[in-house]
């Protein structure tokens, strides 16, 4: 039943994203996004929390626009629907690519967060440089899911399960596909290690440093962000584990973990603070 009430939101908003000029669109999802402030009271005090363990001011101001923010990037998604490449490109500009270039004798994982719209971020990736396998999660709603699925597969792109997708994983980049891990997450520590995020503790995956290190791929940090009227993929310093002297597999990882932050601290209303970031060495700050 469940289902069925998200796919008839699905379309309700689908026929809205299509068929109504953008411009009368923004008052509308506005005012969702101030419903959701006042009244989706568990993901706002999860906001509020992580938030404050990150010290930032303006607090209120940065989650209502999140939620603005993540209104205008779900009418996005359902925008690119069926869209072709050069649709999903005009959309888009591109910087520091030429890091790609410099390592395209090599494995390369792309290593990114829950920030700016990125569903729209793997579809880019795929258009501009090819076959592109993401390491995802499914939804819990099968329904959703297969549309979520059909959108992502578009333009060759191939999704590995985060649980038993190791063989799918080394596979991808044995044949120089593009690997896409979302890393920022709360995991548990088994899974990962403890790193720092904003000078508190996490748990952060290390599978992105342990894959580079066992198939000598470089991993390099990317992000979207919303620039004016259209999405900057940026590409940032390569993360290279052949060259850290120490614990490669840890420092590699805090790596991962300082650029996420780097890029949240630039604009961090573009930033999905509403699962629960410090959940394994602070679960008492969620109660």
């Amino acid at each position: 039943m469940v289902d069925y009430l998200y796919l008839g939101l699905y379309y309700i908003f689908r026929a809205i994203a299509i068929y109504t000029p953008q411009n009368l669109q923004r008052p509308f999802l506005n005012a969702l996004a101030k419903l959701f402030y006042k009244f989706d009271k568990k993901h706002t005090n999860i906001m509020r929390v992580n938030l404050k363990m990150c010290k930032f001011d303006n607090i209120e101001e940065i989650i209502l626009n999140t939620y603005r923010n993540f209104a205008y990037f779900g009418m996005e998604f359902l925008r690119n629907q069926n869209s072709t490449k050069e649709q999903i490109l005009a959309k888009v500009d591109f910087k520091n690519e030429e890091i790609l270039d410099k390592f395209k004798d090599r494995p390369i994982i792309i290593t990114t967060a829950h920030y700016g719209n990125w569903e729209l971020f793997s579809l880019a990736m795929a258009a501009k440089f090819g076959p592109v396998s993401i390491v995802g999660r499914n939804l819990d709603s099968p329904v959703m899911d297969k549309i979520l699925s059909k959108n992502r597969s578009q333009f060759n792109i191939e999704v590995i399960p985060k649980s038993g997708g190791a063989k799918m994983i080394i596979k991808a980049l044995q044949k120089r596909c593009l690997l896409g891990i979302l890393v920022d997450q709360n995991i548990d520590i088994k899974d990962g290690l403890e790193c720092e995020f904003f000078s508190n503790k996490i748990a952060h995956t290390h599978a992105a440093s342990i894959f580079a290190s066992k198939l000598n791929a470089v991993i390099i940090p990317a992000f979207i962000q919303r620039v004016g009227s259209k999405n900057l993929i940026s590409f940032y310093d390569p993360i290279d584990i052949n060259l850290i002297n120490g614990d490669k597999i840890k420092i590699a990882t805090q790596l991962q973990s300082d650029a996420t932050q780097m890029v949240i601290s630039s604009k961090p209303d573009e930033y999905f603070w509403m699962h629960k970031k410090f959940k394994h060495f602070y679960p008492e700050i969620y109660k």
